[in-house]
C-alpha cells in the first residue's frame, strides 16, 4: 500500500495532499467501523449460543428464551449501529 502512495507521489500527475488525506480518512473510517463491528458480532454469537443452550435444556421455556434472545440481539446490534454513525460523523466533520 505504501508503494502505491510512493508511485502516486513520484508520478508526473501528482495527487494533491488533500486528496490523499481524504482517501486515508476513508480508509481509517472503514477500519474503525470494522473494529467497532467485532464486539457486537461476538456479543450476538454469545447471546444466540446461550439461548440455544437454554432451549435445549428446557424446551418448555423456548418461547421466553427466544424472546429474550431477540431483545439481546437488538441491543447488541444497536452498538454496531452506534459505531457506524460515530465513524461516519468523524469522517465527514
Amino acid at each position: 500500500m505504501l508503494d502505491l502512495f510512493a508511485q502516486a507521489a513520484s508520478s508526473s500527475t501528482a495527487v494533491a495532499p488533500t486528496e490523499i488525506l481524504k482517501g486515508l480518512g476513508a480508509v481509517g473510517a472503514g477500519i474503525g467501523y470494522g473494529a467497532a463491528a467485532i464486539g457486537p458480532g461476538i456479543g450476538i454469537g454469545i447471546v444466540v449460543g446461550n439461548a440455544i443452550t437454554a432451549m435445549a435444556r428446557q424446551p418448555e421455556s423456548a418461547g421466553v428464551a427466544r424472546t429474550t434472545m431477540f431483545l439481546g440481539i437488538a441491543f447488541t446490534e444497536a452498538l454496531a449501529l452506534i459505531g457506524f454513525v460515530v465513524f461516519i460523523l468523524l469522517k465527514y466533520t
